[in-house]
């Protein structure tokens, strides 16, 4: 990426015209990550402790979907929270991220740890909303939660400095996990027409630009949520996707008008910060 294009999308970020959108991939900067960074990583870990069917033990939904139908919802909530609960210490994107005081700035956080949360904590004017799966809170699609972790509503939510989105949930504050099939399934039949999505998040996202930071568009899910989540913004992204590229991310990102970056996250993320670390 030439510095020229480094520092316009630089400018872009500080200055609210892009919206970060960070996928489990951003956990790979940080050093001994205690949590798992992938859904790769995590059905690895739910499967070591519930036994689950061959032919599922690779699918992260359907492994979730398994132990929540012959192990009680309880037992899965259990698990991801065990498999969540450990602090991962932000790496310098987060702490990055959380230093943009430009107002109002929104963060798209589609994982399951706290590392954003944690270097937005200095931050005096922010607050997180989180996708609840309809299994545990029927009839509820998102929560909206003060940096205390007091519970907030919609309108509150509108008055905030930064808003972080976690549109899967997040360990913290109330452990709230869209994980398993029975979750997805049920957020896709409404996901096309909007309703999960916050207001305050249609708000923000109107004509802006989205860079995909630690994402892949592999699975049919994951370019669901991209797509839905990008939805009345800018007809201009990016994505820092280095290697190769499978058929279908290839039809994502020129359906999407994403332009890809193809360097490694962490040589991408280092130039990206490098004026911040020296200020």
């Amino acid at each position: 990426m030439k510095g020229a294009d480094l520092e316009s999308m630089r400018k872009a970020l500080e200055t609210g015209g892009v919206i970060p959108y960070l996928g489990p991939g951003v956990l790979s900067l940080a050093a001994s990550c205690p949590v798992p960074d992938s859904p790769e990583s995590l059905v690895e870990l739910l499967t070591a402790k519930v036994q689950v069917p061959h032919k599922v033990r690779k699918n992260l939904t359907a492994a979730a979907q398994f132990i929540e139908n012959f192990r009680h919802r309880k037992t899965l909530a259990s698990l991801m929270a065990d498999a969540f609960r450990a602090k991962v210490n932000p790496t310098p994107l987060h702490n990055y991220l959380a230093g943009i005081t430009m107002e109002p700035f929104l963060i798209v956080d589609l994982w399951y740890d706290n590392a954003m949360q944690w270097a937005l904590d200095s931050n005096e004017d922010w607050g997180q909303i989180q996708g609840c799966s309809q299994s545990e809170h029927f009839g509820t699609w998102y929560k909206a939660y003060r940096q205390d972790g007091a519970e907030a509503d919609d309108f509150e939510a509108e008055t905030w400095g930064t808003v972080l989105y976690k549109p899967l949930g997040s360990i913290s504050p109330e452990q709230n996990f869209l994980v398993s099939d029975t979750d997805f399934v049920e957020v896709m039949t409404e996901i096309d027409i909007q309703t999960p999505i916050p207001d305050v998040v249609k708000q923000l996202r109107a004509g802006r630009n989205f860079l995909f930071l630690g994402c892949r568009f592999q699975t049919q899910l994951e370019r669901t949520f991209a797509r839905q989540i990008m939805k009345r913004s800018s007809d201009k992204h990016w994505a820092v996707l280095p290697g190769e590229l499978t058929r279908n991310e290839a039809r994502f990102l020129e359906e999407q008008n994403i332009e890809r970056i193809d360097v490694p996250l962490a040589e991408f993320v280092e130039a990206l910060v490098a004026e911040k670390l020296a200020a």
